[in-house]
């Protein structure tokens, strides 16, 4: 079983929108975190059965917020 990081944002019409980072392109949407995290799981598993060969994931160092 893999891990995978996700980003989490919450959308302008209310809608959690959720990025696999490391997949690009990886991403879906839901109105619950309940729904939002089945939905992710689906797409994964879509996303690297799709991909048909192994996918090199990043490692993941973290998420920083700066001010400009």
């Amino acid at each position: 079983m893999e891990e995978f990081n996700i980003l989490i944002e919450k959308g302008e019409d209310g809608y959690l929108i959720a990025e696999v980072i490391g997949l690009p392109g990886c991403h879906t949407q839901a109105k619950s975190m309940d729904e939002l995290i089945m939905r992710i799981k689906e797409a994964i598993l879509l996303y690297l059965e799709v991909a048909r060969e192994e996918v090199i994931l990043p490692q993941f160092i973290g998420i920083q917020k700066i001010e400009v």
